[in-house]
This record gives structure tokens, sequence and C-alpha cells, in this order.
């Protein structure tokens, strides 16, 4: 097996070569680190992998729960024709004002709604606000709560609908049934989930690059 520096200089290759970060986005990265948020957002081919996704299912109404500074937020509004949206949800008040002044910076307030709040506060409330029939779904938020997160996507979301869920490998912990980790349980309770609910078509993705050794599960409503 390769090591993290060989999987770093092929994902600087793919970037350079596809997707060259463009100055707006790494002023939103550059903005995000200046105001002390952790530095676990999507990288940039994986910014551009959830945008393709998004295009190929043809989104209009998205539900990203987990906002952090809105980089991936950018990404996938990015892709929305003109009378798409997307709703985000983030409880950190530090991060929701980040985020929303990088979504300002690249002009996209109209097609942004952020919502401040524990998801699970905020997740019931959606529906009464006029917010369901998701087409595309990112859960990216804190793993334990991973099986409500699916839970509560699967009830909001539309027939054919895409979810994708990021961070489910875990540098392979994911299959150590004896783990004390609660981010890792709540990926295990996550997948023993999606297993059992028939409305759920789902496969898990093994990657490797700039974040190391990690994952993402896609499930398509049934």
């Amino acid at each position: 097996m390769k090591n993290d520096k060989t999987w770093n200089s092929v994902d600087h290759y793919f970037t350079e070569q596809f997707q060259p970060e463009s100055k707006d986005l790494q002023y939103v990265r550059d903005n995000n680190q200046k105001h002390g948020l952790p530095e676990i957002d999507v990288t940039p081919i994986q910014g551009k992998f959830l945008a393709m996704l998004a295009q190929l299912k043809g989104a209009k109404n998205i539900l990203e729960i987990g906002t952090l500074g809105g980089y991936s937020t950018i990404w996938l509004a990015r892709t929305l024709p003109e009378d798409g949206k997307i709703v985000t949800l983030e409880v950190d008040p530090i991060h929701v004002k980040t985020a929303q002044a990088n979504i300002n910076s690249v002009k996209l307030a109209d097609k942004v709604t952020i919502i401040e709040g524990p998801a699970l506060s905020t997740l019931p409330t959606l529906q009464a606000q006029g917010f369901s029939n998701f087409d595309f779904i990112f859960i990216d938020a804190d793993k334990p709560n991973n099986p409500h997160y699916i839970k509560w996507a699967l009830q909001l979301a539309a027939k054919g609908a895409v979810i994708v869920s990021d961070n489910v490998v875990r540098d392979g912990e994911v299959i150590n049934k004896n783990t004390c980790d609660e981010k890792v349980l709540g990926i295990r309770k996550f997948i023993d989930i999606l297993t059992k609910d028939e409305r759920a078509d789902s496969v898990g993705i093994q990657t490797v690059g700039e974040k190391g050794y990690d994952g993402f599960v896609l499930t398509i409503v049934q």
C-alpha cells in the first residue's frame, strides 16, 4: 500500500489537472482558518465530486447537515438551477457567521439558507418551514448522531433522492466490533439502519487522499 505522501501528491495532481481551486474558494478556506474553524472541510476534489453527483441527479432542493464554513455548501449551491435552493444546518454560531460571510462573498446568498442550532432540534422543524422533499442530502456533521441524521434524511427525502454521508471508514475502524469510539459506534449504527431500511439502497466506498484513509456511503432512496 502506498503511503500518505503519495496519496497527497496524487490528490494535488488531480486538483491541478481537473479543478484548480478558484480564488474565491481559496478565500473561503483562508477565511475559515482566520476565524479559527477546524480544517476539516472537504478537499477541492471532494467538493467537485459532490457537485458532480448533484449535477448528475439534477438536484434542485438540497439539504446539508453540517455547514462548517460553507465550503461544501458553495460547491453544491453552484450546481443549482436558477430556482434551486440549499438548506444547511449548523450548530456553532461562529461557524454560521463565517459561513454566511463566505456565501455572501461568492454571491450565493439567494440560494442558501443557513439554519442555526443543533441539527436534532432543527431537523424536526424543516417541514413546517416549507423545507422537505429534498432530492440531494449531504451528511457531514458529528458522527455519533449519524443514526439520527439518516433517519431524518430518509424521512425528508423525495423518492429517488441521493444521500451522501462522509467520513464513514475512520482509518478502517468501522470494522472494529469492539470499538469504544463514539464516532465509530455512530457510523456502525448508521450503517445498520441503512442495511435494514427498505427505502435505502446503499453502497460504501473507501477513499484515500489529502484527508487520509476514509470513505463515504452513497444511498438512493427507493
